[in-house]
């Protein structure tokens, strides 16, 4: 069953999430292996969790943990759609299942939102890291002009209420917003 491999991440994350003392860079190690076993192959995400919108990119709810110590989350990029450019606020690890992304990362400067190094490409089978320690602003764009891209995310709370921001990249102006998800409705994958 397709479902399984991420009921068996999400019984992992929730065994990573109760372990105590852990750092943020040992909890980013530990889940990048969970995220990584998940995009290892594109054969368990279920169709309605990877519909493209022709406008913008969706942010479908997999797992919410009911504590909010985590959430997973398919992203899925139509054609040429891209991110404004924003923080998370928590950790976060991103896992390429099908296409490929590119990630810029940002700093916010008073001559506005700068690029800050090389922008990185993330393919299938590939995960990448976000986190207030680490580098937590950035821009994420489909990789290609004529496909669908789809990305899995984890991040250390529950993204789609979270208070975080976007930021003018011409000005660097900050602006708060509160995500939410495409399928608002279905808290969870395998919920009746």
């Amino acid at each position: 069953m397709a479902n399984e491999k991420l009921l068996n991440a999400v019984a992992s994350l929730s065994r990573l999430a109760e372990r105590q003392g852990l750092d943020e860079p040992q909890i980013l190690e530990q889940a990048g292996r969970i995220v990584a076993g998940l995009v290892e192959r594109d054969d368990w995400l279920p169709e309605e969790m990877a519909q493209p919108h022709p406008q913008y990119y969706r942010q479908y709810l997999l797992y919410g943990d009911p504590l909010d110590r985590f959430s997973l989350v398919s992203f899925v990029w139509g054609p040429g759609q891209q991110t404004p450019v924003h923080d998370h606020t928590v950790w976060g690890v991103i896992g390429m299942l099908r296409g490929a992304e590119v990630d810029q990362a940002y700093r916010i400067t008073p001559a506005g939102a700068q690029p800050e190094g090389q922008a990185k490409r993330l393919e299938p089978g590939q995960v990448a890291f976000v986190s207030p320690a680490i580098g937590d602003i950035h821009r994420v764009s489909n990789a290609y002009d004529d496909r669908v891209s789809i990305s899995i995310h984890l991040y250390g709370g529950n993204i789609g209420r979270i208070r975080r921001s976007v930021y003018d990249a011409q000005t660097g102006q900050r602006k708060e917003f509160v995500s939410g998800y495409s399928n608002a409705a279905t808290p969870n994958l395998w919920a009746a």
